[in-house]
């Protein structure tokens, strides 16, 4: 079984990438968000990597993803939540990786109005969401990323990246943004301050 790939990222495009080991290149199906996070091509990638294999003898398929924590919620949701296969289990992870502790509270809270709004599902979604894995998600840590990102509302940080990203901005850059200027002792606690804040970086 294969558990990560290390090497050269060789190319990425329409939901894949191929990740060159050693002269052999690897192909692994990736998440949107995913592909916006992968450092250019010809520079040193590792992807974590779950890996399905068709019944009866079939096919062997990749996921690729940026950390251990994104592959194992992965496997929850492909494997836990009714109807998702390994394509909705995808789209579901890209609308989560925008905070992944705040969806982990989420769920064990049962915060309905958080997985619509925050995260962009629809109830029905969001309630079988729920449903599925309020039992296997176990209490979210605190992320460290600063004193006073910690003591920052978790929705406000939340709030803030999708503002800037339905006004068009990649989400890596501007959770980067975001975090950064939550690390600062004149952190604004305001979302429309703090959008305004990030919007000078941007």
């Amino acid at each position: 079984m294969i558990t990560f790939l290390r090497g050269t990222l060789d190319c990425a495009g329409n939901g894949v990438a191929i990740v060159d080991v050693n002269g052999i290149g690897y192909e692994a199906c990736i998440s949107a968000s995913c592909m916006n996070q992968l450092p250019p091509m010809g520079h040193p990638v590792k992807l974590f990597v779950y890996e399905s294999v068709a019944m009866y003898g079939g096919n062997v398929t990749l996921y690729g993803f940026l950390t251990e924590e994104e592959r194992d919620l992965f496997t929850l949701l492909k494997e836990e939540v009714p109807g998702a296969g390994a394509k909705k289990a995808l789209d579901y992870l890209d609308k989560i990786t925008s905070s992944i502790h705040d969806f982990k509270n989420a769920i064990i809270n049962k915060d309905i109005a958080v997985l619509t709004g925050a995260f962009g599902f629809t109830k029905k979604t969001a309630d079988k969401l729920v449903a599925a894995l309020k039992d296997k998600i176990g209490e979210a840590p605190l992320p460290v990323i600063g004193r006073s990102a910690e003591r920052a509302p978790s929705r406000l940080r939340t709030d803030a990246v999708q503002g800037l990203v339905a006004l068009g901005y990649k989400e890596s850059h501007a959770r980067e943004i975001i975090d950064k200027l939550l690390e600062t002792e004149k952190a604004q606690q305001s979302l429309e301050q703090l959008l305004r804040s990030a919007l000078r970086y941007l």
